[in-house]
């Protein structure tokens, strides 16, 4: 891996990670694009934790108070029946679903689910989804309404951004739309629940990425470290501006942007422009 190769990966997946447009989709096709050749699952996944640590960050105060209600209703009662409490052990069996399918599948995530024909075409069906999640939603609920049903549902849903092109702020925003939360309340929800997972998912992949003639390009400890900081720097600022983007519009503007890209980039392959693998 190269030092422009290293930053412009951290720059795109801090722009991507938080936007329901899937970053790991972005980081195989720009990589292909621009560099032909993959920058591999475990790269990938080791440069989330730069995202993950802008989610920490931003909503630490969030975190926080909930990890501290979580701890307290272990010797207090009383504390169970609080929304905090419960929405702590909402994120945590909400992971469970994409931490046993991503070890059940972690050689398919790493080869077969990287082709270019399939990220292509889960964005433009996924994007779909998320549009039709928009319209048909009725986007009453908040944060306090949620329930173990729901932290189940887009748990699942969140195991499917496995997949690259999926999206796992998509796959989650999607189902919570259709849930009927409101788009703030799924976008935050969707948040907290990729921590637990995400940050499990990078530590676990950081030999990997290291691995001398392992898939995908070759980081050195300095660009892993300088790509993960740029994709958490650029992350922390999505957050924000999608934070108060959500509480305005709707989410149409990713819909349109993924079917345009799943639809480019079949187009590229079906002339031979880039290679599916």
């Amino acid at each position: 891996m190269t030092w422009i190769e290293a930053l412009v990966l951290g720059l795109v997946q801090g722009l991507t990670e938080f936007l329901p447009v899937s970053s790991s989709g972005h980081l195989r096709i720009v990589s292909e694009f621009f560099f032909q050749e993959d920058a591999g699952a475990s790269f990938t996944a080791v440069t989330q934790l730069g995202t993950e640590a802008a989610v920490l960050i931003y909503f630490a105060k969030d975190i926080g108070r909930l990890f501290m209600v979580w701890l307290r209703g272990f010797r207090d009662p009383s504390v169970r029946s609080t929304p905090d409490y419960k929405l702590a052990w909402y994120v945590i069996i909400g992971t469970i679903p994409i931490g046993v399918l991503g070890l059940l599948f972690a050689d398919q995530i790493r080869t077969t689910a990287r082709n270019l024909w399939l990220i292509g075409t889960t964005l433009i069906v996924f994007g779909v989804l998320l549009g039709l999640a928009e319209y048909l939603g009725r986007q009453r609920r908040e944060m306090s309404q949620l329930t173990l049903k729901d932290g189940i549902i887009m748990g699942f849903a969140q195991s499917m951004a496995l997949i690259p092109g999926v999206s796992r702020s998509g796959g989650t925003i999607t189902a919570g739309l259709f849930l009927g939360l409101n788009r703030p309340t799924a976008v935050r929800f969707s948040f907290l629940l990729a921590i637990p997972a995400v940050v499990a998912s990078g530590l676990s992949e950081l030999p990997e990425v290291f691995e001398t003639g392992g898939p995908g390009l070759q980081p050195s400890g300095a660009q892993m470290l300088v790509a993960t900081l740029v994709a958490g720097a650029v992350g922390y600022a999505i957050i924000a501006w999608l934070m108060k983007y959500v509480e305005r519009h709707s989410v149409y503007l990713f819909v349109w942007y993924r079917i345009a890209l799943g639809l480019l980039v079949l187009g590229l392959l079906s002339f031979g422009v880039i290679s599916p693998v």
